[in-house]
């Protein structure tokens, strides 16, 4: 009974100095007080009453988000930063042995460095410059907690705060910034719809231009044409009433017509031409026939008149 008691007793201690570690952790094991090793993941047995596991230490990376920070700028403006730091341990005994409270001394870290970086820098370069403040502070922070075993992953500034009359200064020369470039913007506007309306009216007078051209040559062009074809009916006429061997009585009734047409004209002088005068003496020997026949009877003859040159005044 005795022997089965102490069975069970021993089976018991066994499996309570049964260690299972699991994935992305290691334990560090110290015998007898002193530093034994690290236990990677994995079953592991403790050697009772001798072995112990000093510390459960997660390879994860972490993040550390630390409260603001006040510092003061190189133009002596005081603001509040606040940070955040990620890290991963790398080495388990320098991360359990170098350093008591790893995390406060980051911290502490952290707000010493940033105020010896923002010392450096004036306001407006400390808005603007986040990505150098975060390189140097992922720099000197990396190569401080080396020796803990940690290795800074990267530094954010999270946020930056600065006094409220500085702020509400920043915020009338953004509204004032912005207010400028919508008035370049709308000076731009209306300067490119000034160009395109000169350039549309530019091209509506071409256009106008180039059609007033093109009326004006087929209107020149329908002129000249009519007045080939109007030479061309002339010429034919006259083949024609030189084919038909016109005498010289018939060419003197024609200048009577147009004699006569002339005088009904607006001009107040008429000249006329000898032709007409022959055909006055025409006219003369018509009248003589007249009276010789029954209709002619009792009509006093007419004298024909000599051509001269009259006066038809209005």
């Amino acid at each position: 009974m005795f022997l089965f008691i102490l069975i069970i007793l021993l089976i018991a201690l066994l499996v309570a100095n049964i260690r299972i570690v699991p994935q992305a952790h290691v334990y560090v094991v110290e015998r007898l007080g002193a530093f034994k090793g690290s236990w990677e993941t994995g079953l592991h047995f403790l050697v009772p009453f001798i072995d112990r596991v000093a510390r459960k230490i997660s390879l994860k990376e972490r993040v550390v988000d630390y409260p603001p920070q006040p510092v003061i700028t190189k133009d002596n403006v005081t603001m509040k930063i606040d940070t955040v730091v990620y890290f991963q341990v790398t080495d388990p005994k320098l991360y359990s042995y170098g350093n008591e409270n790893p995390l406060l001394s980051i911290e502490k870290l952290t707000a010493t460095t940033l105020r010896n970086i923002i010392g450096d820098l004036e306001l407006d370069e400390t808005l603007t410059s986040r990505d150098l403040i975060n390189d140097k502070m992922r720099i000197i922070l990396d190569e401080e907690t080396d020796r803990w075993g940690i290795k800074v992953l990267r530094v954010e500034v999270k946020n930056i705060m600065p006094p409220p009359d500085i702020q509400e200064s920043m915020e009338k020369q953004m509204r004032a910034e912005r207010e400028r470039r919508e008035a370049i913007l709308r000076a731009e506007g209306e300067k490119r719809s000034a160009i395109l309306k000169a350039e549309g009216e530019k091209e509506s007078t071409i256009l106008r231009a180039d059609a007033m051209k093109a009326q004006q040559i087929l209107q020149a062009e329908g002129e000249a044409e009519a007045i080939l074809k109007v030479s061309t009916a002339q010429a034919e006429g006259l083949k024609l009433l030189k084919a038909a061997e016109i005498d010289q009585n018939v060419v003197a009734l024609k200048s009577l017509e147009a004699f006569t047409a002339a005088a009904d004209g607006q001009a107040t002088k008429i000249i006329i031409p000898s032709e007409i005068q022959a055909l006055a003496g025409l006219a003369g020997s018509l009248s003589e026939i007249m009276k010789e026949t029954p209709q002619g009877k009792g009509k006093k003859p007419v004298p024909p008149k000599k051509a001269n040159v009259h006066e038809n005044k209005e």
